[in-house]
């Protein structure tokens, strides 16, 4: 497991969430990332629950075979559950992890622009942020407020980068209420 971590110099993003369930707006992201990043892997970080949100609906089995699925042709997508390897569902521990594979992983933290404004709140947000790049993709209604959050004012402009895209109207809480 992981095998694929082991070459030099490589750049991987990491993309957490609950995935309840994983949809069409995740495979963009990542696809956008890779591309506009020339990332080598995207790691769809799949977490039991997100600390700022209710317990997911489907079952953590169900969610994995969902993302693994939808994501088949995508080859770069490396559909990951890590809590139990490392004892933690805190992002800084598995960025931690995954740079002790590899201290040559160039990582980049993908996250919607709704998370940006929440993200000091997050443990260790600022170690997260010495670790990884921080890339941000604009969702409907969250411009303005993620680039005067907390944390978008506090990180160096190197750390972190804004990536505008044609809006996808989808989100997992929509998909839930169907």
């Amino acid at each position: 497991m992981l095998n694929y971590l082991k070459k030099k110099n490589i750049k991987i993003g990491i993309l957490g969430g609950t995935f309840d369930p994983a949809h069409k707006g995740h495979l963009v992201i990542s696809r956008i990332a890779k591309k506009k990043i020339k990332l080598n892997y995207i790691i769809w970080s799949i977490t039991q629950k997100n600390p700022f949100k209710k317990r997911p609906k489907t079952d953590i089995e169900k969610r994995i075979k969902i993302s693994k699925k939808i994501t088949k042709k995508d080859r770069f997508i490396k559909i990951e559950f890590l809590e139990h390897k490392i004892n933690s569902k805190k992002t800084i521990d598995l960025i931690r992890f995954l740079k002790k594979i590899n201290t040559t992983l160039d990582i980049f933290f993908i996250m919607g622009a709704d998370n940006l404004i929440k993200f000091h709140k997050w443990n260790r947000w600022k170690e997260i942020v010495k670790l990884a790049k921080i890339l941000v993709f604009d969702r409907q209604g969250y411009k303005s407020k993620s680039h005067n959050s907390t944390a978008a004012k506090k990180m160096h402009k190197d750390r972190w980068k804004f990536i505008k895209l044609k809006k996808v109207n989808i989100s997992s809480s929509q998909i839930r209420k169907i």
